[in-house]
């Protein structure tokens, strides 16, 4: 009997089951996509982390040490084979744990020997000392290079300790530094023998210099000039390497401290899951000190040894991950509230229409399961389709995720689908009564059972708010009572707005009946009687009201954060600086640039020495006027421009100290007395520190002193830098005003510089989305809320026609009737932005999301509320409101009912 019932359902009301379908698969596609889009940012974020990490970082280097000199020849030149080094690679390989992967295209391994001095004279001398080569047998030269002179070296005849003369390759960067070509011969000092003859045979360009086959070992395309460790003063020399063939491995036996054997392990990016990056971390652990090394030991030496910064790298995206995911599980979180809610508006809604038949079902016996047991299956046959189309769309549309998670989203969304009209239709008839036409707190007071609950609602809501604000939010937690911060506050404002709203439209009803006119007391005595049901509709437009209002703060806060971190970088809208001092006519062609409104010349020595000399401090020479005035204008430390003035005589000649702007540090450590410092020019000067300001526009850093660059010798005081300031300011233009001598800084560029993972992209994308969505569920709330009051609001617009209200009377009554409400939702709204704002704004460090890794300011950002997104989206669903009751108002007049019932009426 239930299928029959069903197909004359759907027959009887094909609008109703089409609406359902569109809301059920578009809910289950948003909450199918949010989780799969989540998965596919976080992917992409830790796979772009890993990318942008230098190979050498990244790549797990296993080496084990030289052969053991106490071995026979034979066996120390056999361990250094390919054959035997192959072997041990697979095993190697073999060793790596899941879910870390190794990528056999860009994994390798070799025989390299530590940097040995060559006397050739033909390569170059910087200072004087002789260079240094690197000799690498490393496997796969040719998969990753092409030659471009010469051809690739080979292993003539059985190679051993004794061979006197091997061939090698060189990259395109090492032939061009160190002036090799194809044919020459480097003379290679071995020990107790004379020095081995490396033949170059050919010069190769790597296919990707940046990947791990080259980039782990750098070397091997980029020659290096290095010092003596420890001595940054001792003079430099070259170091390059030369690459020789595989089979050559068994010459370097003899060369001086003998040498070693390597595999590099690179991960498959494409294998990298941020859901894995704990099992990552510990997979990593295990090859690097753990039971993988052990295997690793086994299977090579038994002195192996591993190293690798990838770790590292996974700890700082898991960091960036764990500040994000809270304030995503707050939209997600509110959304999906909101979003359910409308499903449960939509099932009442139904229940609603269709109360008069489940009336009459009840009346001639039918049971309250069997009732509801067919309404199930109506709804299943809609909804269960729609959601596996949600389910499909979202799924096709953003492949490269987990299913498990958006199958229980879309799960979820079906299950309050399919419930929502039997259990309001259960909740409604437990028992038969006759329908009433109105449902007003007139006729329909609430219970003492729906009081109790309400009540309990309340105290738990408030409990886990005050237990929130009394333990805090934590810096990336992500707990459960975190992310429904704004479901709990929207619970506690919708349930006491409910309750008390009556009140003040009831003290306003009273001066209102004095008024001339029936409509203004009509409407306020009715938005005063409005139904006790309309909790849910609250409920969703108040949690939508405060998660937009948080996402709005955080996006803002996160924008203002990039914007003051590009301006302590930059000290301007633009900066333009040398390390010598400015051509003399620069400032002019500068100032001439599209956009540029003022250019503030400045003379910066950062090595300046103050007293003893040890510490350097950097000293900036400004014109006080100028610089006063870019310094109120950034907000970067401002000071009255007679602070700085010179009351001595100019240059050597000074007799008194200059006055000076200093930063908290320096001025703790050198006092307020004058003390003299030493410029870069090598003059002296005393200055005394008369204020002291956290930041200044012309340096970055927390040090400074800040001086009048008219008490500076002509040398000191030439500018710098130029510090410009203008809206809209051509980049391209001020690059080439400039020049190439010259570095240009553009604040804006700057900005963009610090959004540079695409977990931060996503959040913004993931966030701006589920605002959107959650607004867009609340203007449906608002609509489902109108339509259920539909009927009775058109019946008393009829009865009120037959006592005379004319059209637009009514028309006025509905519109008013909906405003007290409507502008107490709004507050309210704003209201609970607010609230939930204060309290989750402890625990938000805006740092992570807006700068990731870029140097933080001293102050980091935390999140404050944002005037624009607290009152936006409450005056947004306040339009709206009126909107939707204007537009019903114009169709409850237009109704054929009140042209019958008020009979001869011209209008």
């Amino acid at each position: 009997m239930v299928t029959p019932w069903v197909r004359t359902r759907l027959r009887a009301a094909p609008a109703a089951a089409c609406a359902l379908a569109l809301l059920v698969a578009a809910t289950a596609f948003l909450a199918a996509a949010f989780p799969r889009a989540l998965d596919r940012y976080e992917d992409h974020g830790l796979r772009r982390a890993v990318e942008r990490a230098h190979p050498d970082r990244t790549t797990v280097q296993v080496y084990a040490p030289p052969p053991d000199p106490g071995q026979a020849p034979a066996a120390r030149e056999d361990s250094l084979r390919p054959a035997v080094l192959a072997g041990q690679y697979r095993r190697v390989l073999a060793t790596v744990r899941r879910p870390l992967v190794a990528d056999p295209d860009r994994s390798t391994y070799g025989v390299r020997t530590v940097p040995l001095a060559v006397s050739d004279p033909w390569l170059p001398r910087p200072s004087g000392l002789p260079a240094e080569v690197v000799l690498v047998a490393q496997q796969g030269l040719a998969a990753h290079a092409e030659p471009t002179a010469g051809r690739l070296p080979r292993a003539s005849g059985p190679v051993t300790a004794a061979t006197g003369e091997v061939e090698a390759a060189v990259s395109t960067g090492t032939a061009r530094t160190l002036h090799v070509t194809v044919g020459a011969v480097v003379h290679v000092p071995m020990a107790g023998r004379g020095p081995l003859l490396v033949r170059v045979t050919g010069i190769v360009a790597p296919d990707e210099p940046d990947g791990p086959y080259w980039d782990s070992q750098p070397l091997l395309h980029t020659p290096a000039l290095v010092r003596q460790p420890g001595n940054p003063d001792a003079d430099s020399h070259w170091r390059g390497a030369l690459l020789l063939a595989p089979g050559a491995a068994p010459a370097l036996v003899g060369t001086p401290n003998g040498p070693y054997r390597y595999w590099q392990v690179a991960p498959d990016l494409d294998r990298l899951r941020s859901r894995d990056v704990e099992a990552l971390k510990s997979s990593v652990a295990s090859l690097v000190s753990g039971p993988g090394l052990r295997r690793v030991r086994a299977a090579t030496d038994p002195f192996t040894d591993a190293r690798t910064d990838l770790d590292e790298v996974l700890t700082g995206y898991a960091r960036l991950r764990s500040g994000i995911t809270p304030l995503l599980a707050v939209a997600a979180t509110g959304t999906g509230t909101v979003a359910a809610v409308v499903l449960l508006l939509a099932g009442g809604l139904a229940a609603d229409r269709r109360r008069a038949e489940l009336t009459l079902l009840r009346a001639r016996g039918a049971s309250l399961p069997g009732l509801a047991g067919r309404l199930l299956a109506e709804t299943a046959a809609v909804a269960l389709p729609a959601a596996a189309l949600g389910l499909t769309a979202a799924v096709l549309l953003l492949p490269g995720a987990r299913a498990l998670p958006a199958v229980l989203a879309a799960g979820a969304v079906t299950v309050v689908g399919c419930a929502a009209l039997p259990l309001r239709a259960a909740a409604a008839h437990r028992v038969a009564r006759l329908p009433v036409a109105r449902e007003d707190v007139t006729v329909r007071r609430p219970s003492r059972r729906r009081t109790v609950v309400e009540l309990t609602v309340l105290v738990v809501a408030a409990g886990a708010v005050e237990t929130l604000r009394r333990r805090g939010t934590a810096q990336g937690s992500s707990d459960q009572l975190v992310s429904a911060a704004p479901v709990l506050v929207g619970v506690i404002a919708a349930l006491l707005l409910v309750r008390l709203h009556p009140l003040p439209l009831r003290a306003l009803a009273r001066p209102a009946a004095r008024l001339r006119g029936v409509v203004a007391p009509l409407a306020l005595a009715r938005a005063a009687r409005s139904s006790t049901s309309a909790t849910l509709p609250l409920l969703a437009l108040l949690t939508a009201l405060a998660t937009a209002a948080f996402g709005g703060s955080v996006l803002a806060g996160v924008q203002a954060a990039r914007d003051h971190a590009a301006l302590l970088t930059v000290g301007a809208d633009a900066r333009v600086e040398s390390t010598a001092p400015l051509p003399a006519g620069l400032a002019a062609r500068v100032r001439d640039v599209p956009g540029v409104r003022a250019v503030t010349p400045v003379s910066i020595a950062y090595q300046a020495k103050p007293t003893d000399g040890r510490q350097s401090v950097p000293v900036v020479g400004v014109r006080p006027g100028p610089y006063a005035e870019l310094s109120a204008t950034t907000g970067l430390g401002p000071f009255p421009p007679g602070t700085l003035s010179d009351h001595g005589a100019a240059g050597s000649s000074r007799t008194l100290p200059l006055p000076a702007v200093a930063s908290p540090s320096v001025r703790e450590t050198y006092g307020a007395a004058p003390f003299p410092v030493r410029l870069e020019d090598g003059s002296d000067i005393t200055v005394r520190i008369v204020l002291v300001r956290e930041r200044t526009p012309g340096v970055a850093g927390g040090d400074f002193l800040v001086v009048d660059r008219a008490g500076l010798s002509t040398t000191a005081a030439r500018p710098t830098a130029l510090l410009l300031t203008g809206a809209d300011l051509d980049g391209a233009a001020l690059t080439r005003a400039a020049g190439d001598t010259v570095g240009v800084q553009i604040r804006a560029a700057e900005r963009h510089r610090y959004v540079d993972s695409p977990l931060q992209t996503g959040a913004d994308r993931l966030y701006t989305a589920a605002v959107a969505a959650g607004a867009g569920y609340a203007l449906l709330a608002l609509l489902l809320s109108l339509l259920r009051t539909t009927p009775e609001r058109t019946a008393l617009l009829a009865r009120l026609r037959t006592m005379g209200l004319t059209r637009a009377q009514s028309r006025r009554l509905l519109v008013l009737e909906s405003l007290p409400q409507a502008v107490l939702a709004a507050a309210a709204g704003t209201l609970t932005g607010w609230a939930t704002i204060r309290l989750l704004s402890p625990g938000i460090d805006l740092t992570t999301i807006a700068l990731a890794d870029a140097p933080s300011p001293l102050t980091p950002p935390h999140l404050t509320t944002d005037p624009l997104s607290l009152t936006i989206p409450s005056l947004t669903v306040l339009t709206a409101a009126l909107a939707l009751s204007t537009t019903q108002a114009w169709w409850a007049g237009r109704r054929s009912a009140v042209r019958e019932l008020r009979a001869g009426d011209a209008r």
